[in-house]
């Protein structure tokens, strides 16, 4: 197979347009072309009224040996990489003890599907409740304002990304091609086979729900043990390494091979490693609030005439500012055409997130605008982050009204000082509800001060993003993980044997994909270490 890339075509081509590609680029004959696959496909949108897709193609053709010698200054042209998947390991048929997988987020559940995969049954520990049950309980909260502190956008099966626009790409380097292991695992789940080749993939949250169901089904058809609302409240550690975990029941469970995949919102479960003396160290992270405008504005920036074409669909964006005053400001989580969600998951606290179906349609682009945080601004420790964010999602719930409405604010007043009285034409789509304030002291001063700075820069890239009638919604804390576990090359903990910090939680992704690949690195060491010790 041969590599292809840079082919760019007008968007409403026919196929037949490829194949003319495809023949011309390569210099030969139809009679030798016999076939090829979409690796990639995106588009060029830098000339707005002159887009057009761009694909990366892997093409089998006859005498490919003799194509590649004599295009072999082609930069657009190599060897097709081999993307399958092999695993590493296979687990003896008297296996002695079982893997412990906690939490079914991404990392969680690509740990326990290749550890299934590979024979080794892992018991898997959800301290949530499954999908759908999960789901009622997280439109408590946004319908009536009842929040369940075990079963929330945090916390059951699918983890946080359940309830996100369901993005599947990632900058991570990623030579072994896991990422693709994760997405034809999807597709096998019920995902649409697009995301096998656009460059931006996305799912949405209720697609989502019924992929997790059958790769939960999966899972226990290979062997595997799920155990839903089974928090752990303890880990036990003998002479350095991993024994055992026990429940909030009292069960104890013993395994020495434990992977932890809770999700960067479990900070009582990272107290409890602290307890331990599990080695963590603090780590940066964003704060910010989600901003709304209507997808139509972002749509003209970003695709001019070609706005509402259904072959680009919703438009998204980028931003990135450098302020004066050190800070870097940042869209985080864009989710074009969906809404803005309640995501708390302790009382008496306000978080926000984003979250977009598939289709994409709802009225309202949203995006996180965060600013970057070090651990100089809350030093005192690894668990200070946790502190430090529950500080301003406290400081959130009382300016919402200590309802669990978020506090809102007009960008024109937020950018002018002034107090919010009533909305303009954009309507937010926050549920319990938007309740107008001043924004000004729902996060520290240096923030706000970047904020305002960043906000007006960002018209650069899209005319209106400052409009009068976007509207701030607070707060935006749980960018990433505020800790890390630290591990080494191995994948287990520094200073626990047997522990294998993973996942967003662990401080090692950032996002459905690379949580899910993270978990997939962790499981084949984790799967390694077991055949040595049997």
């Amino acid at each position: 197979m041969l590599r292809i890339t840079e082919v760019k075509l007008p968007l409403a081509h026919p196929e037949s347009e490829i194949r003319a590609a495809i023949l011309k680029r390569l210099g030969i004959p139809a009679t030798e072309l016999i076939g090829y696959t979409i690796a990639r496909r995106g588009y060029d949108a830098r000339k707005p009224d002159a887009i057009l897709f761009a694909y990366t193609l892997d093409v089998e053709a006859r005498n490919e040996a003799a194509i590649l010698k004599r295009l072999e200054n082609d930069r657009h042209l190599s060897p097709a990489p081999d993307t399958r998947y092999r695993f590493v390991a296979q687990a003896p048929k008297n296996l002695r003890s079982r893997p412990v997988v906690v939490g079914m987020g991404p990392a969680g559940l690509f740990a326990a599907l290749i550890l299934a995969q590979s024979g080794f049954r892992p018991i898997i520990l959800e301290r949530g409740k499954e999908v759908r049950e999960r789901a009622k309980d997280t439109f408590g909260l946004w319908r009536k304002g009842e929040l369940n502190p075990e079963s929330n956008v945090q916390f059951g099966e699918g983890g946080a990304g359940t309830f996100s626009d369901g993005k599947l790409h990632s900058q991570i380097k990623d030579p072994k091609h896991y990422g693709r292991k994760v997405l034809t695992e999807f597709v096998q789940a019920g995902a649409p086979e697009e995301i096998l080749y656009v460059s931006k993939p996305h799912i949405g949250t209720f697609r989502l729900v019924s992929m997790v169901e059958k790769m939960r089904a999966t899972i226990i058809e290979l062997g595997g043990e799920i155990r839903f609302q089974s928090r752990v409240d303890d880990i036990e550690i003998e002479n350095g390494k991993v024994c055992g975990v026990v429940l909030a029941g009292g069960e104890r469970i013993a395994t020495s091979h434990l992977v932890m995949a809770i999700g960067h919102s479990a900070r009582d479960t990272f107290e409890m490693l602290h307890r331990r003396g599990v080695y963590m160290e603090a780590k940066p992270f964003s704060i910010g609030f989600r901003i709304e405008h209507p997808q139509s504005l972002i749509d003209r920036c970003r695709l001019g005439k070609n706005a509402g074409n259904p072959l680009l669909g919703a438009a998204d964006y980028k931003l990135v500012h450098h302020c004066k005053n050190g800070r870097s400001v940042y869209s985080f989580c864009m989710c074009p055409g969906g809404q803005v969600v309640a995501a708390a998951s302790e009382p008496g606290r306000v978080v926000t997130n984003g979250m977009s179906q598939y289709s994409r349609s709802e009225r309202n682009a949203n995006s996180g605008i965060v600013v970057n945080i070090t651990p100089e601004d809350y030093p005192g420790g690894p668990l200070a982050g946790i502190e430090f964010q529950r500080h301003w999602e406290e400081r959130a719930f009382e300016l919402g009204g200590r309802n669990y409405e978020a506090p809102g604010q007009l960008v024109g007043d937020f950018l002018a000082e002034k107090t919010s009285t009533k909305l303009g034409s954009v309507q937010p789509s926050y549920t319990p509800g938007v309740h107008l304030t001043d924004l000004s002291t729902a996060l520290p001063d240096y923030a706000i001060e970047a904020l305002r700075e960043a906000i007006p820069a960002f018209e650069k890239d899209i005319k209106g993003f400052s409009m009068h009638d976007a509207v701030l919604t607070g707060v935006e804390t749980r960018t990433s993980s505020p800790l890390r576990i630290t591990r080494g090359e191995n994948f287990q903990s520094l200073n626990t044997a047997g522990l294998y910090p993973s996942g967003e939680g662990a401080g090692y992704a950032g996002g459905i994909l690379s949580a899910a690949v993270d978990g997939i690195k962790v499981a084949e060491a984790l799967a390694l270490s077991m055949l040595d010790h049997e």
